[in-house]
């Protein structure tokens, strides 16, 4: 596995890989899901890939496992929560290293047609707005239960 010691991205899966925390969900052979702050957005994800990379064309041979167990991971948030939308994003402007968000999307959510980013910023300058950003419809503890029983029950592949 390649690791940048500098990469923020690249610790926090060490963190997750090595303990079993209470936001993580999963560790597939080729990332690691945890549950994201914003859970607002109730079973928002983030995974992130075990390989420090920057782009996806840089996993060579391992980006279309590294893909699939993204869209396994959406297929749990979609069963778990049924959202009415499901956003993903891969950005890495901020931190580059490969990871995407799942934001589940409710059809009652009043930015609903915009990028949640509009109201993530809002929530950096306002404390009340973080708060409600931040608190989920469904207990943190709860949501990786969900997410981690259909994961098993439908046979999602684990690191060795």
């Amino acid at each position: 596995m390649t690791h940048d010691p500098a990469c923020p991205m690249c610790r926090a899966v060490a963190d997750l890989t090595a303990a079993d925390r209470p936001d993580l969900v999963w560790h597939f052979p080729h990332s690691v899901a945890h549950l994201g702050p914003w859970q607002f957005y109730t079973g928002y994800c983030v995974l992130m890939a075990r390989d420090h990379a920057t782009e996806l064309s840089q996993l060579g041979p391992a980006r279309a496992a590294f893909l699939d167990e993204m869209a396994l991971l959406a297929a749990a948030v979609e069963a778990c929560f049924r959202p009415h939308k499901l956003n993903y994003e891969l950005l890495g402007n901020l931190v580059p290293h490969l990871h995407w968000h799942l934001f589940p999307r409710a059809a009652a959510d009043p930015d609903r047609l915009r990028p949640v980013w509009f109201a993530l910023d809002r929530a950096d300058a306002d404390p009340a707005e973080k708060a409600r950003l931040t608190a989920g419809t469904v207990p943190v503890a709860e949501a990786r239960t969900r997410l981690r029983d259909w994961l098993t029950a439908n046979g999602a592949p684990t690191a060795p």
